[in-house]
Order: structure tokens, then C-alpha cells, then sequence
């Protein structure tokens, strides 16, 4: 209760969670959401992991298994972050991949986005089919 005799109110503020992302030497600001999915991957922190090209989609195994979650889907956004249940990855999507008709990223199938790079994502258009990133907590 507060002084004047009214019920206070909390409101309750789910905070994304700042990363770096180091590929190829080039930082990439990013932060991860508040998902169940975002939340193991924060766990795993820090984490070396090699990653595949796919089209403009980055994609490299966590070997850590997470189910889909509700908001789970195949068409993204560029510089969105996602977690793909079927091969145990990350992604980074920075543009169009094989599955997509038009500009828009579409991941291979249904992923769970677990957050963003916050920086312009074009240096990644320029990297080859494999590379390693270093992500860090900040």
C-alpha cells in the first residue's frame, strides 16, 4: 500500500541482455532476449563456436538442445539472432538464404529468435563460408 491508502503496482521489466559477438576480428554489439532459449544460451557464455555459411545466414552448433518455443518461426529479420532446434545451432541472419523468395532471411525451418546484433551487420556480407565466433557476455 502506498500513503495515500492505493495498491502500488509492480511492473515487472524483462531486460535483454548485452553480448559482443567477435567474427573474423570485427565486433558485433548484440543483446539476447528474455526467452527460455536466450537465457540457456546465456548460461553457456562465453563460448567459442565454428560457423557454416548459408546464403546470409551463419549458423554453427552449441550442442545444447532446446525445444521450439511458442514464438518460434522461419522468416526473420536482418540481424536477427536465433537458436535452430534441429541442428542445435545458432544463427545470425544478415540476409537472404536459399529459402528465401525475396529479401527477407528464412531460416532452413522453424527456429526460436533469442535476440540482435545491434550494429550493421554488413561486414558479415564480406566473410567466407566459415568462420569462428567468440561470444562474450558484457
Amino acid at each position: 500500500m502506498t500513503q495515500d491508502g492505493h495498491t502500488a503496482r509492480v511492473l515487472e521489466v524483462r531486460m535483454a541482455t548485452r553480448i559482443l559477438i567477435t567474427i573474423e576480428g570485427v565486433e558485433f554489439r548484440a543483446e539476447l532476449n528474455d526467452s527460455t532459449t536466450a537465457r540457456g544460451i546465456l548460461e553457456l557464455l562465453p563460448m567459442t563456436v565454428r560457423m557454416s555459411r548459408w546464403g546470409d545466414e551463419y549458423y554453427g552448433s552449441i550442442e545444447r538442445d532446446f525445444d521450439l518455443e511458442d514464438d518460434a518461426r522461419d522468416i526473420m529479420k536482418v540481424g536477427e539472432l536465433a537458436y535452430w532446434p534441429q541442428g542445435q545451432a545458432l544463427c545470425v541472419f544478415f540476409g537472404p538464404t536459399p529459402a528465401s523468395e525475396g529479401s527477407a532471411p528464412v531460416a532452413a525451418s522453424a527456429v526460436n529468435p533469442v535476440g540482435k546484433v545491434l550494429d550493421s551487420c554488413s561486414p558479415l556480407k564480406k566473410m567466407g563460408s566459415g568462420v569462428t565466433a567468440e561470444i562474450t557476455r558484457v
